[in-house]
């Protein structure tokens, strides 16, 4: 049974957010007495969010879900830095248009899983460019720097692992940490945010933020970071076999992303549920305990609670009676991937890669080679078959057992 006595706190450690918080009794207290505001930090190196940054966003509903007031902070500004936390090398330096145009992106995403409406509890969505940019350097030297030590930011992971392995840390990224403290110091000062989250490799540049708002304003503000989220089979969220799973529609389709968790593991469907949906916890210890081919059925109630969350009511039922059709019946479901084949055909190779099933010819040749490459369920071995589709006629393509897609005459 949890110690804690607010909705927000038990909220977030019943459903497996929690993994430290700082001064716990305060915060406990503090979320008895008000309404809190909080953020979580996104930097949009991309065009899309994968769904290793699922559990951050999930952090915000929670935190609405329980009365109180998420903010979305788009680093547009500390994305021109980047983040050295769990990385070995520099990151790819964007441009401020490609940002923009990242954030203009991304933001849809947030709009299906968040109230952005007015109210107490209504989310905001805010870009840091906003106030970073504006910055003079000898203001923030003169103002924010004698709030930090080398002594002590050397000690942070982020920084300690990437000397340790003897990878690069250039002097831009090691100011990230002191513009991520400065974020939480503008967001108090501005919006009342008493409240950072954010996963388990950010408690230092949490903490760095939390004592620079102290000292500087003499407030306190607290941290809430959540557990790394990785797989049964010790990879992280985030990826597949085919690469990034997006949250974006037009990154990845309503399928494949349904698919995605559909395959979970045995072992993960419990703890996926809980994090990820808001399937009553009672429902989740009964779906959990399901074994053999009954899990499955928990499986589908994992991917669609979470594509009907992230790609709406109308995506998850799509993705679900595509993939009754594709697996039940052994038909062609609706909402696979499609590739338009000339009327003089298209080799196999070529076919499997323009469909995105893999990355290179080469790859495909590979694929072909193992016996995993299927034409209406045929094996196809040899890699300069060619596919012909009779006008007005489908096929279907398949890679292994779980890659489906849909030849169609142009």
């Amino acid at each position: 049974m949890s110690n804690y006595k607010s909705g927000l706190l038990r909220l977030l450690e019943e459903r497996g957010h929690i993994h430290q918080v700082t001064d716990p009794v305060a915060l406990d207290k503090l979320a008895c007495d008000e309404v809190i505001t909080a953020y979580v930090g996104f930097d949009p190196t991309a065009p899309s969010l994968h769904v290793g940054n699922l559990a951050s966003i999930m952090l915000l509903k929670r935190v609405q879900q329980a009365g109180h007031k998420p903010i979305v902070i788009m680093g547009g500004g500390t994305a021109k830095v980047g983040d050295p936390s769990g990385k070995d090398d520099v990151r790819q330096m964007l441009t401020a248009e490609r940002l923009k145009a990242n954030i203009a992106s991304i933001k849809g995403s947030f709009a299906k899983i968040l109230d952005f409406t007015d109210g107490p509890t209504g989310a905001l969505l805010i870009d840091n460019d906003d106030w970073l940019s504006a910055l003079g350097y000898v203001e923030l030297l003169r103002d924010v720097g004698p709030h930090f030590t080398l002594n002590r930011m050397l000690t942070f992971d982020s920084v300690k692992l990437r000397l340790d392995r003897e990878q690069p840390l250039t002097f831009l990224e090691f100011n990230y940490m002191i513009l991520q403290a400065y974020d939480f110091l503008k967001l108090n000062r501005d919006y009342g945010c008493k409240l950072q989250l954010g996963g388990s490799d950010q408690w230092g540049n949490i903490v760095n933020g939390i004592e620079l708002t102290r000292r500087m304003d003499g407030a306190e503000v607290y941290g809430v970071t959540a557990p790394l989220i990785l797989k049964s089979d010790g990879t992280k969220m985030g990826k597949s076999v085919n690469g990034a799973v997006w949250l974006n529609d037009d990154q990845l389709s309503g399928y494949d992303f349904w698919q995605y968790w559909r395959n979970t593991d045995d072992r993960d469907v419990g703890r996926f549920l809980r994090l990820f949906t808001d399937v009553p916890l009672d429902e989740v210890a009964r779906l959990e305990k399901l074994e053999g081919n009954e899990i499955n059925a928990a499986k589908e109630v994992l991917a669609n609670e979470v594509t009907k969350m992230v790609r709406g009511e109308d995506a998850a039922k799509a993705a679900e009676a595509t993939a009754a059709a594709t697996f039940g019946a052994g038909g062609i479901g609706g909402d696979l991937p499609v590739l338009e084949v000339p009327a003089e055909g298209i080799g196999i190779s070529q076919a499997l890669t323009a469909i995105g099933f893999t990355v290179s010819n080469g790859e495909a040749k590979r694929k072909i080679a193992e016996g995993a490459v299927r034409i209406d369920d045929e094996i196809v071995a040899d890699p300069a078959y060619l596919i012909e589709v009779a006008a007005g006629s489908e096929r279907r393509l398949s890679l292994g057992k779980k890659r489906h897609g849909v030849l169609r005459s142009v």
